[in-house]
């Protein structure tokens, strides 16, 4: 799947008009520049990460995700669509952990689909990475 630059931000965000964001504005600057511009907080990582899934870009996930966790490859499931992201908690705990609560939806086989995750941060060197979560 691909994503036009002014579109919206797969991952939903949007402004204090309540105007869907466009994805180049949003999580798209992660993904294209991911060297020179890492996402700034846990919860702009998760949702850049949640558009890296829509997007199947692998090698955006891989390296957000933090090495002593990180899986060999990530892997997509052929026909499954993103539907949408809920952020329903987003916790500071000190300068380098955060945690986000989210549900993401979808659809495979015309089958409705949810993954409500805790997920944990880590902030390393200025940049946030995903460590792990519980599925709730």
């Amino acid at each position: 799947m691909t994503v036009a630059a002014q579109g919206p931000c797969p991952c939903g965000r949007v402004d204090a008009r309540r105007r869907p964001l466009p994805f180049a504005g949003c999580c798209g600057r992660y993904l294209a520049e991911f060297e020179r511009t890492p996402a700034p907080d846990a919860e702009a990582l998760m949702r850049s990460r949640y558009s890296a899934f829509v997007l199947e870009d692998a090698g955006y996930l891989l390296a957000t995700w933090h090495p002593s966790t990180r899986p060999p490859e990530v892997g997509f499931e052929p026909g499954l669509k993103w539907l949408g992201l809920d952020v329903r908690d987003h916790r500071v705990l000190d300068a380098t952990h955060a945690e986000v609560e989210f549900v993401a939806r979808s659809r495979l086989a015309g089958r409705a689909q949810r993954l409500h995750e805790r997920s944990r941060f880590v902030c390393e060197d200025g940049r946030w990475f995903y460590l792990d979560g519980e599925i709730e």
